[in-house]
């Protein structure tokens, strides 16, 4: 996602969200319980256009740093998810423009390269925002953008949780809860696949790791 006038997405957040970096000191989730979605060696599970992801240390690699992006690209699950905690390690190189995502509760779009559905941002001014990818195509929620430095590691490893339980859906970046979201619209799908995106735009990098999800009823 990109491209949408930050100070409309700070009025539009500001009912529904309340930043403090002290909610959630931990780092990391808890893993207990949690399937492995990636092995860190093989496709097993995944499916997309192979032309723009490819395995390197462990990590799933979308993009790179000689060529352009000509449209997004998703890397998408072959099994869908409901009510889940998704938990998982990422890192943008190139770009200060890169841009990124992980979408859930998402399908493909028949015969394109797009996908709808949920997006936890990633980039920019975006770090930490909750993007509805394809269909409202708007943040729905986000941290305040001058709380995006402290929290956000350029050039690093950061950590992402997704909380998807009904209509309540949280995000949490790198231990701080960015997003606390609840869905109205009774006919948004709450299942669907889970799917990791690079961005159409300038020549960059984004690793994905330590994919893990932990299910619930």
């Amino acid at each position: 996602m990109k491209n949408i006038p930050y100070l409309f997405v700070f009025l539009l957040q500001a009912g529904c969200y309340t930043f403090n970096l002290e909610d959630i000191p931990s780092q990391s989730g808890d893993t207990s319980g949690s399937k492995q979605l990636f092995d860190g060696a093989t496709f097993k599970g995944w499916e997309g256009n192979m032309d723009f992801f490819r395995i390197k240390d462990d990590a799933i690699v979308a993009g790179r740093l000689t060529d352009k992006i000509p449209n997004n690209e998703f890397l998408c699950t072959t099994s869908e998810y409901e009510n889940f905690e998704l938990q998982l390690k990422f890192k943008v190189i190139g770009s200060p423009k890169a841009n990124a995502g992980i979408q859930f509760r998402t399908k493909r779009i028949p015969n394109h390269h797009e996908v709808i559905g949920f997006q936890a941002d990633i980039g920019q001014k975006y770090w930490g925002a909750l993007y509805d990818e394809s269909r409202r195509r708007k943040i729905l929620a986000a941290p305040p953008s001058e709380d995006i430095p402290k929290i956000a590691k350029i050039d690093d490893w950061n950590f992402y949780r997704i909380v998807a339980k009904g209509n309540h859906i949280q995000l949490f970046l790198n231990g701080h809860k960015t997003v606390d979201y609840i869905e109205k619209d009774l006919d948004i799908a709450k299942k669907g696949v889970i799917a990791l995106q690079v961005h159409s735009g300038p020549a960059c990098e984004i690793h994905y790791k330590d994919i893990n999800i932990i299910e619930y009823p």
